[in-house]
C-alpha cells in the first residue's frame, strides 16, 4: 500500500509540473498571435522526442520504477499524450507489427477526430 501511495504521489507531482510547463509554453506561443496551434505542435514534438529519449536511455540503467513512472507517466503524460501515442506506434514498428502500427496511427487520428466532432455535436445539441 505504501509503495502504491509513493508511486501515485510521484506521478501526481511530476504531472503537476508537466501540466504547468505545457501551460507556460502555450502562453509563450500564444503571444505570437498566429492562427496555427504552434505551441501545441511544439509541445507534442518535444514530448515525443523526450519520451523516446528517456525511455530508451533508462533501459539498462539504474533508474527506479518510481522515477520512470514520475517522468514518463506523470511529467510527459501531463505535458502531452501525443508522445505516448508516437512511442507506442514506434514500438509496434520495431516489432514489425506494421498493420497494427498503421491501425494505431490512423485509427487514433481518425477516431480521435470523430470523437471530438461527436463531443462538439452533443454539446451543441443541448
Amino acid at each position: 500500500m505504501k509503495t502504491m501511495l509513493v508511486r501515485c504521489l510521484a506521478i501526481g507531482l511530476a504531472g503537476f509540473a508537466g501540466a504547468l510547463v505545457r501551460y507556460f509554453i502555450n502562453l509563450l506561443f500564444g503571444r505570437l498571435n498566429i492562427v496555427f496551434p504552434l505551441g501545441t505542435m511544439v509541445i507534442n514534438l518535444t514530448g515525443s522526442f523526450f519520451l523516446g529519449w528517456f525511455a530508451t536511455w533508462a533501459v539498462g540503467r539504474n533508474v527506479s520504477d518510481i522515477t520512470r513512472l514520475a517522468i514518463g507517466t506523470g511529467f510527459v503524460g501531463a505535458y502531452t499524450t501525443f508522445s505516448t501515442y508516437m512511442f507506442e506506434s514506434n514500438k509496434l514498428l520495431e516489432e514489425k507489427a506494421y498493420y497494427a502500427a498503421v491501425a494505431n496511427l490512423l485509427g487514433s487520428l481518425l477516431l480521435g477526430l470523430l470523437a471530438v466532432r461527436l463531443g462538439v455535436w452533443m454539446a451543441r445539441s443541448n
